[in-house]
């Protein structure tokens, strides 16, 4: 617990109410027959509520499971059975559309009534085992991201090494700009409030908003995605200069490349308070750079943190040496071991060596800076957000009309990339764009529906009969003067 606030529009929650709401929704919990190792799900924008969702079932020793709003009906239900939740707490028009479910569901209509039913949990408190995040892989369903609890002392080396990269202090306000459901702004959100500091929540994210808000609460803190970079930068000048920004001093990103011309635009209007750091949910931080560093190397993402390890392995898992590229190897050994729930042989399947692969290909520097190529191979990054082809194939494929699909990442300005599909029509198929769009509706999220569809008499394939995306791909970056 802590003795910040969290403010979110003229709605305050200061440190002593929040810690009476966890008390009394762990109670809560409990009744509903949460224990250590259960999971308690929470499907909420931006609120206080996820905080206490959080906090609640780690003093029971229970993990919170974070679910995407953005996901289709399918995709949530999915979630909720494969984590094996024993409640869900989430916004009434975000339940709605599942329908009735075999769990306990707590609209947070009826949060404070059931909050102010029950007393406060006076257990001790357990080991808190966090979030279990449900990300995809390449292929199948997403896998939730579980670790067994650290203990007191490992929190504390944990704790530590945040510190210095996030500059956490008490006091300190952070805004937290990006969706709660994703596992960096939520880790970031989560230290900062452990660490003594205030947040400001913005339930989605307005450029100009952001800057008023940053004047307005003196905020010195946050976690942001490129594009917000890019969308602040399309402001006019005259917006821009409205606002005071002298009291912003770390504000970090991740999760994205960040194209070199925004990084040092954005360096040349904040000042070196922009921080990057390189890493995963299975992972971890491996890498971080601050801004002066950023600028001696342009691109680099950093080198390798202290207890972390970072290798490049060849297709045939050979190691590779200072400029040459191929798949990271990497993890941050200060993590408690983490496994895919239900799926231990995927987590098998990305190992080499004792070391993890998130599908990122990129090099070491001569100095051991990190360099992360344009593209992950494969997945889609827009945004921010992590977007797996396999996943839309598997939908798209099962569309009238389609014989073969194939979904990959073309560039885009603003997001850095999007989603096409180059699909092979079934003989005599009259199926079109309209026609796919209608058919993914309600199947897969909407922000990952593909923004190019493009029909082909045929798609190119491998000698083994697999697409051969690349082919497919290829142009698109080539016009775009980038990598892939």
């Amino acid at each position: 617990m802590t003795d910040g606030w969290v403010r979110l529009d003229d709605s305050v929650i200061d440190g002593v109410e929040m810690a009476d709401r966890v008390a009394r929704a762990a109670t809560g919990f409990a009744g509903l027959g949460v224990g250590p190792g259960d999971a308690v799900a929470w499907l909420l924008h931006n609120d206080a509520a996820v905080f206490t969702v959080t906090d609640a079932a780690g003093l029971l020793g229970a993990y919170a499971v974070p679910v995407n709003w953005h996901l289709a009906p399918d995709e949530v239900r999915y979630i909720l059975a494969d984590s094996g939740a024993k409640a869900l707490v989430g916004h009434p028009h975000l339940l709605a559309p599942l329908g009735e479910l075999e769990i306990p569901v707590i609209p947070l209509s009826g949060w404070p009534d059931w909050l102010a039913a029950h007393e406060p949990h006076a257990g001790p408190p357990l080991d808190p085992p966090g979030s279990m995040m449900y990300t995809s892989g390449t292929t199948g369903r997403p896998k939730g991201v579980r670790r067994r609890p650290a203990t007191q002392d490992q929190r504390d080396t944990i704790a530590a090494f945040l510190a210095e990269i996030y500059g956490l202090h008490p006091g300190m306000v952070s805004a937290v700009t990006a969706p709660l459901y994703h596992a960096a702004p939520n880790n970031h959100a989560m230290m900062s409030r452990l660490a003594g500091g205030h947040l400001v929540l913005m339930d989605r994210f307005d450029a100009e908003r952001f800057l008023a808000l940053v004047e307005e609460h003196r905020i010195g803190h946050a976690f942001m995605a490129p594009i917000m970079f890019v969308r602040l930068l399309k402001l006019p000048e005259a917006v821009r200069a409205r606002y005071d920004l002298s009291s912003l001093r770390r504000v970090i990103h991740a999760g994205a490349p960040c194209a070199p011309d925004v990084k040092r635009a954005m360096i040349e209007w904040w000042g070196p308070v922009l921080v990057e750091y390189y890493g995963s949910t299975e992972t971890g931080m491996v890498t971080w750079c601050d801004s002066e560093e950023w600028l001696r190397r342009p691109g680099t993402v950093g080198p390798v943190m202290r207890n972390a390890e970072i290798v490049i392995f060849d297709e045939d898992k050979r190691r590779l040496g200072p400029g040459e590229t191929g798949e990271i190897y990497c993890l941050h050994r200060d993590l408690m071991p983490f496994t895919y729930h239900n799926d231990p042989e995927k987590r098998a399947g990305i190992e080499h060596e004792g070391l993890v692969t998130n599908g990122d290909m990129g090099y070491l520097d001569e100095a051991g800076y990190l360099f992360l190529n344009d593209r992950r191979r494969d997945m889609i990054i827009s945004g921010g957000v992590n977007i797996y082809p396999a996943e839309i194939e598997a939908a798209l494929i099962e569309c009238p009309g389609v014989r073969d699909c194939a979904v990959f990442g073309v560039p885009d300005e603003e997001y850095g990339e999007r989603v096409a599909a180059a699909i092979e029509r079934e003989p005599g198929s009259d199926t079109d764009e309209a026609a796919v769009s209608a058919f993914l509706t309600g199947r897969i999220a909407g922000y990952k529906h593909p923004r190019l569809v493009v029909f082909h008499d045929s798609l190119p394939r491998e000698d083994t009969g697999k697409i051969f995306k690349r082919k497919l791909r290829e142009p698109y970056w080539d016009a775009a003067g980038r990598r892939i």
